[in-house]
């Protein structure tokens, strides 16, 4: 059995096949999907697949730092918020870097402005291979 890897409540992880090399997440055992903000969410076909684009911007508070994804839709789903709104959102499968550990995750695309962290990770993404300390912040 591979250990698992400690974490605290927030942490710096990376996309790197979404070109984000830093994004500080909200570790989130309440969530069950992952997801990160996106803007100008555009769907496209590429060789009969469903395709979005979108911005990223994956540091709080600074406008300035927009990186362009392309990425193939891997489904579309309702997701109820913490807020309890539904919203019909795209899920897409990107690699996951923690630490020194890497692994596929489903993430979903929505706007997060209002909220603190560009990035929650949830309980799926975590499964049998994370630990969270609550009493503890940015741990990888």
């Amino acid at each position: 059995m591979t250990a698992k890897i400690i974490v605290g409540w927030r942490e710096w992880l990376s996309l790197p096949e979404l070109g984000i090399n830093k994004i500080k997440a909200k570790i989130d055992t309440g969530a069950r999907t992952s997801c990160i903000h996106a803007l100008n969410i555009e769907e496209y076909e590429r060789d009969g697949e469903k395709w979005v684009k979108f911005i990223a911007q994956p540091l709080q508070d600074d406008e300035h730092t927009k990186i362009q994804c392309d990425v193939k839709v891997k489904k579309m789903k309702y997701v109820t918020s913490s807020s309890g709104q539904r919203e019909l959102r795209y899920f897409i499968e990107t690699m996951l870097h923690a630490g020194d550990k890497s692994w596929p995750i489903e993430v979903t695309l929505t706007s997060r402005a209002s909220m603190k962290f560009r990035m929650l990770l949830g309980r799926t993404a975590m499964e049998n291979r994370i630990v969270v300390d609550p009493a503890l912040s940015h741990l990888l």
